[in-house]
């Protein structure tokens, strides 16, 4: 394990510094290390013609280990993870739960966790393009430089801003999954907004950057709800920091992963795969449920 070179002059735009920087925000450049990811919010049903309702609680980590490529780029090796949980209460979050009562059908639902393991992931300084973006000859995709739209809030804050919208085939075919499946399509969105400071990113002692931000999803109704193509949608909002250490996370949190998926508690020290979304690991896991 080595110490990846980073750029820290800021240069917005400069394809590498921004890869170097998202990197140390995501990451720790010292591959002997791993970084902590850790997210805690809200499940929020949109449903037309009504007020946004809140209806669960989620908790994420992710352990996350990155590594040099013979190119320069940054490999993202990643294990995800996913509880869901009871509404939080005066600002503690919910216990984590096997099971809700969802309010839009009166069923009692079994909820299936995330587990992703790996989700890895390339950090380059050229941008990474989603099938729909580029619908061509894959071996052939364009060379389109890495430049976020970074904002600068005072004098030292920098908010870094990733979002992702996509729109892709759904692992969850609906002659197969009636009652999960949202569609032949998922329609979904990633919105995350990174806080830090001007003097981190600008100090070459700091492998790894700290940070405050927000993580907001718009998706479709998650398939253990057995909500199907009803009228609607989830939205995510939380807020996320990055930890040194597994100790550090909620302890209902560390001991759930420990008593049900201990390996998930270390990130990858190898590049193995395939990765696969939460829903590609639903459709090879689980089972469609049977016709209400």
């Amino acid at each position: 394990m080595a110490i990846i070179p980073f750029e820290t002059r800021i240069d917005f735009n400069n394809p590498r510094w921004n890869r170097d920087a998202w990197a140390r925000i995501h990451g720790d450049m010292d591959s002997s290390k791993e970084r902590i990811g850790y997210c805690s919010g809200t499940v929020m049903a949109v449903r037309p013609g009504e007020a946004v309702k809140p209806f669960l609680g989620f908790q994420v980590f992710l352990a996350t280990r990155l590594v040099p490529l013979p190119d320069g780029n940054i490999r993202r090796l990643n294990k995800e993870v996913v509880f869901y949980t009871e509404l939080s209460r005066r600002g503690e979050p919910g216990a984590i739960i096997e099971e809700f009562r969802n309010p839009f059908t009166g069923e009692t639902n079994r909820i299936v966790q995330v587990w992703n393991d790996p989700f890895n992931y390339t950090i380059s300084d050229t941008l990474i393009l989603a099938p729909e973006d580029f619908a061509g000859d894959r071996s052939k995709l364009p060379k389109i430089p890495l430049l976020f739209p970074w904002q600068e809030l005072g004098n030292d804050t920098l908010v870094l801003s990733t979002d992702m919208h996509l729109n892709y085939p759904n692992p969850l075919a609906p002659e197969k999954w009636p009652r999960e499946s949202s569609g032949p399509m998922v329609q979904a969105t990633e919105m995350m907004r990174y806080f830090v400071s001007r003097r981190d990113l600008e100090n070459p002692a700091l492998t790894a950057v700290p940070y405050v931000g927000t993580w907001h999803r718009i998706t479709p109704w998650l398939p253990f709800m057995l909500m199907g193509t009803t009228p609607g949608h989830c939205m995510y909002a939380s807020s996320m920091t990055g930890y040194d250490s597994i100790d550090r996370l909620p302890r209902q949190v560390v001991d759930y992963a420990m008593k049900h998926r201990p390996d998930m508690l270390k990130a990858p020290t190898e590049d193995y795969g395939p990765s696969h979304s939460s829903l590609e690991h639903y459709a090879r896991e689980q089972q469609p449920a049977p016709p209400r």
